[in-house]
């Protein structure tokens, strides 16, 4: 497993990172906890020392399995997130620095650690974070020792700008073959900053994977159900021909396709991958190859034309 740095922080870390909203049960339906262990164990296994969790994944339960997991394991860096409060219907956004200070707390008992490598603001608006007592709250736990290094988990660029003017050290954004405007628009900044970047939402879902057909069905309790129309769906199926090409030589399947090309991009430090299985995980990691060329400068360049074709602003 190829490592990387995490911008100017401390860290290197594994260019594939495990990421638990799957394994957690709350994002596709149920997992057996001794299927999540299996996973984060073989994860290990593999070389990945990086692993994305957060407060609210399984009510907290996730942290808890980690905290286990990883008790012989302290070289492993952990992020984890917070700033949803699920104790209301329907759950808020609370970035208030009390508020914080508290899951911080609670995040650092489940966890058992007496530090977090890197907390992540989960989804703030940009409003939450120019108020800036939220910035000065995580800085002042980071004197403390109970943070290593900040970020925020990123809805869009603007939000992503003002964490990085606020001193976040860490940016997580979408970032695939259909969304990689965001971190396109941030580029410049994020080099200047030298904040290190998570790739998450790496396979959108499970659409890059290719697999789908247009009828395809979500089964209650997997948030895919809600988020797409049966038509948006179907179009989205239809906008993947545009990147079919990349699947040749080498390039095995779409899937891998996609992983390869948030890695090719080197502002990623980590891309976060979500598998619920042992199997899906090995495909993963075996089909991404031994880089670091991991599609063609041609291929790469050919993109943004193919994508503009069927209406994706790269």
């Amino acid at each position: 497993m190829k490592t990387r740095p995490l911008g100017k922080t401390p860290f290197r870390v594994s260019e594939l990172a495990l990421g638990t909203w799957g394994l957690s049960g709350d994002a596709y339906g149920t997992v057996d906890p001794s299927d999540a262990k299996r996973v984060l164990q073989r994860a290990l296994d593999m070389g990945v020392s990086l692993v994305d969790t957060a407060d609210v994944y399984g009510a907290g339960h996730m942290e808890t399995l980690l905290g286990k997991v990883l008790a012989d394991h302290p070289e492993v860096l952990v992020v984890t997130k917070g700033g949803t409060d699920r104790s209301t219907t329907p759950p808020r956004k609370r970035f208030e620095p009390s508020y914080l200070r508290q899951s911080v707390e609670r995040s650092l008992r489940r966890l058992r650690r007496e530090r977090i490598d890197i907390y992540l603001l989960h989804n703030p608006s940009a409003e939450a974070l120019g108020r800036g007592e939220v910035p000065e709250l995580l800085s002042t736990l980071r004197q403390e020792g109970k943070l290593a290094c900040w970020g925020v988990s990123a809805g869009d660029s603007e939000v992503g700008r003002v964490a990085l003017a606020a001193g976040a050290e860490v940016l997580s954004l979408a970032y695939n073959l259909f969304h990689g405007a965001d971190l396109h628009r941030l580029a410049g900044e994020i080099m200047v900053s030298g904040a290190g970047v998570l790739a998450h939402s790496t396979l959108a879902f499970g659409l890059l994977a290719g697999l789908w057909t247009r009828e395809r069905v979500f089964a209650d309790g997997d948030h895919r159900r809600d988020r797409w129309t049966q038509a948006d769906l179907a179009s989205r199926i239809a906008q993947l021909d545009a990147v079919r090409s990349l699947v040749r030589g080498e390039v095995l399947t779409l899937r891998a396709a996609a992983v390869r090309f948030v890695l090719s991009n080197s502002l990623v430090s980590s891309a976060l991958l979500g598998p619920r299985t042992v199997s899906q995980l090995e495909q993963l990691v075996r089909e991404v190859g031994s880089g670091p060329v991991y599609l063609p400068d041609r291929e790469l360049a050919d993109l943004p034309r193919l994508l503009d074709r069927v209406g994706i602003a790269s």
